[in-house]
């Protein structure tokens, strides 16, 4: 083989100097490529790329031929490779060769040594599911495979953020009981990253919790995230495991008339109906302390050993991510973070170290019933909590529990019979903006103002990969736990209040997509704006309602422009039932609560994943 100019020759393999001062020099090799032929691999700074020797006739695409060789792929970059295997001696199957060759090896497997290169490909009809790809490149020579094997690792490494050891929970029993399974199928995958895991199976309800509350910061920093091989609960169950006995946050905002016996120590903010809350003032830093400096951490952290108060674990972390293998029943919180239901898209996401943001509701219980003492019990929720319509929907399911998943169409059909009404009012702060609180402003008809509603047409945003609604900075700068809660510190926010009978109240804190939903509750709520989405739903006749519920399975549709619908972004809100029962589904857990307050942390997590890319 002969080579012009300053190349370097090695048998078939090369390195060119490159025409650009500063730049490595590429790597070249021709080698044998699984099911396509003989190609020219090509290294390059932020991937590979190969091409065929000498295309043949078949490469032109025939309206009756079955291969295309034009559209096979020909280059992956480093960022969608997960892993890089030598093989053993095997068999290469030959599809395209020169002609010299064609008549004596076309369709034959050739033995010779080899090495995979693992990525993915992006779905054709749905970009946001990942498929497994795999390119097998042979060579005749065993050092020439050793060698591209070491080059290619070697930039491997320089990915940023991919993880190395994982603390992995399993339910067995999530969804239709297949959470083993399907961490069966999605293991090797980490297994060819060469990803450490710890696997836990849980044989009991809260188990999980156990094990992330009473883990030793120390060991938990041995770990580059948590994955939980479930559902929506299974992961709400970890994560509040994982925030009970590391983030003590204050408590929510609460108007001046809500009642309950906090003492003025700093653990709950309360504001007066028409005041306006002051970023600027003195006593900020005081009352929402960051449990990230050593010595906030020793006194907040109350279940851990002195020793291990010594190993720090701040709260919110920037490397330490939450990482979810769908298994459950609805999986709304993988659908919204990677776009799609799919156990391979998601154990790609966390392999190859993605990242996002994610908001966490704080709900704080006051009063279990009318009757009962005041005591405050902090629940945290990555995608809803509802009242009225969800509380039943939930204690009905959980009756029917040996139905699987269908028990939530059961229970949603028996509770939307009894056509139930709650009496209960909810203030909310009123945080004054272009895009917030716009069904709010409606006329007596019930229908949007036009000066307010065409703006908002146009200018909706839907929550994507890259978001910039998510990535943008607060305008003001801030401290503490005040950097997760921005909006309660604009410039003009004040209480509002709704009172009356609701079918259901609810408070999304992302948009909640899932298959029967596939708008989601909110379609333009985004994952990390430090927005609750408050849904109010009116009572309203029984067929007015199944409209509503109807506009929630269609894609495009409008289930909040009802004249009994009230929507409210807002980053806090209080709520009291005026009924014995009340019952809340947080994150598909029962949580009965007849007095509560709820505030949104923006971005306390981050999740193995990049957002929907449609």
């Amino acid at each position: 083989m002969e080579r012009e100019g300053n190349d370097c020759v090695v048998g078939d393999t090369y390195l060119t100097a490159s025409p650009f001062d500063g730049e490595a020099s590429i790597l070249s090799s021709t080698l044998l490529l699984d099911h396509v032929g003989e190609v020219t691999l090509t290294f390059h700074s932020d991937g590979l790329s190969w091409k065929l020797v000498q295309p043949s006739e078949n490469d032109a695409s025939t309206c009756l031929g079955i291969k295309y060789f034009t559209k096979v792929a020909t280059k992956i970059k480093f960022s969608d490779i997960y892993a890089v295997e030598l093989n053993d001696c095997g068999s290469i199957h030959i599809s395209n060769l020169p002609p010299a060759a064609e008549c004596l090896l076309l369709g034959q497997d050739i033995k010779m040594y080899r090495f995979t290169v693992h990525g993915f490909v992006r779905s054709k009809n749905q970009p946001s599911q990942w498929n497994l790809a795999e390119y097998t490149f042979g060579h005749k020579n065993l050092q020439t495979c050793q060698m591209w094997v070491n080059q290619l690792n070697a930039s491997l490494k320089h990915e940023v953020g991919r993880p190395k050891n994982l603390l992995v929970f399993v339910h067995p029993r999530s969804g239709k009981g297949n959470g083993c399974r399907t961490w069966e199928a999605v293991a090797p995958i980490f297994s060819r990253a060469k990803v450490e895991t710890k696997v836990i199976v849980t044989e009991r309800a809260g188990q999980a919790f156990d094990v992330m509350s009473s883990i030793s910061n120390m060991e938990l920093n041995s770990y580059d995230g948590v994955v939980a091989v479930g559902g929506d609960g299974f992961f709400n169950e970890i994560l509040n495991g994982f925030l009970s006995p590391r983030f003590k946050a204050p408590y929510p905002p609460t108007p001046s008339d809500f009642v309950h016996l906090v003492k003025d120590n700093g653990d709950s903010l309360v504001l007066e109906e028409n005041e306006i809350v002051d970023e600027t003032s003195s006593q900020n830093e005081e009352q929402f302390p960051l449990i990230s400096s050593p010595k906030q951490s020793g006194s907040r952290i109350s279940n851990l050993s002195s020793e291990d108060k010594a190993a720090e674990f701040p709260v919110p972390n920037e490397w330490f991510r939450f990482g979810i293998i769908p298994a459950g029943s609805t999986d709304a919180i993988v659908i919204c973070t990677t776009g799609t239901r799919d156990p391979i898209t998601s154990a790609l996401h966390i392999v190859l170290g993605k990242r996002v943001h994610l908001d966490i509701a704080q709900v704080v219980r006051w009063k279990t019933t009318p009757r009962s003492e005041m005591e405050p019990n902090v629940r945290y929720a990555a995608s809803f909590s509802g009242y009225g319509f969800y509380g039943d929907v939930i204690t009905e399911s959980e009756k029917c529990r040996w139905m699987g998943p269908k028990r939530y169409d059961y229970a949603g059909t028996m509770v939307f019979l009894r056509h139930r009404s709650y009496e209960a009012e909810i203030a909310y702060v009123d945080v004054e903006s272009d895009e917030t609180n716009l069904t709010s402003k409606r006329d007596h008809q019930g229908n949007l103002l036009r000066a307010v509603r065409s703006p908002h047409i146009s200018e909706r945003c839907i929550c994507r990969i890259n978001c910039k609604v998510c990535n943008e900075k607060p305008n003001h700068a801030s401290v503490g736990v005040c950097s997760l809660t921005p909006h309660l510190y604009s410039e003009k926010t004040r209480w509002a209040r709704s009172k009356g009978r609701f079918l259901s109240v609810g408070a999304a804190v992302i948009s909640c997509r899932n298959e029967k939903a596939p708008d989601g509750l909110v379609a333009d709520a985004h994952l990390s704006d430090g927005f609750l989405h408050l849904i109010l739903i009116r009572d309203c006749p029984h067929a007015s309602y199944l409209w509503h519920l109807t506009q929630l399975t269609r894609r495009g549709g409008s289930p909040l422009n009802f004249k009994f619908v009230e929507h409210h972004k807002t980053p806090a809100f209080t709520f009291t039932s005026s009924g014995n029962e009340s019952v809340w589904n947080v994150d598909g857990e029962i949580f009965q609560a007849h007095q509560l307050s709820a505030q949104v942390f923006r971005g306390l997590v981050c999740m193995f994943a990049s957002g929907p890319e449609v």
